[in-house]
């Protein structure tokens, strides 16, 4: 099983302007969330949350009861964690199948 650390050391290097289109070298955790929460569950297995945030719906996960925000780095300031249960499709509404099926390569899935 991949240890969630070494997974946001490899989920860093596979962000990109082809996952995420408002991606900046400078911010690449940018516009990740939808994308790296679905990704992360196929990887790690467990739920999809979200939360809102002034920008929008943040989406991230629950793995064996612990949440990991692995796109944290994205915002300047804490936000809420709300921790509402969401879906896979709803994580998918605000990503695209290109997307998705991109950053899923690039982790050589």
């Amino acid at each position: 099983m991949t240890a969630p650390s070494e997974l946001y050391d490899r989920l860093k290097g596979a962000w990109s302007v082809r996952t995420s289109t408002v991606w900046t070298a400078e911010n690449p955790a940018r516009g990740q969330c939808s994308v790296t929460a679905l990704v992360v569950q196929d990887i790690l297995g467990g739920d999809i949350l979200k939360t809102g945030t002034p920008g929008g719906t943040h989406f991230y996960n629950s793995i064996d009861g612990v949440r990991w925000d692995f796109t944290i780095g994205q915002f300047e300031q804490p936000i809420p964690f709300e921790d509402i249960p969401s879906t896979r499709e709803e994580a998918m509404a605000d990503t695209s199948p290109a997307q998705y099926a991109e950053l899923r390569q690039r982790l050589g899935l």
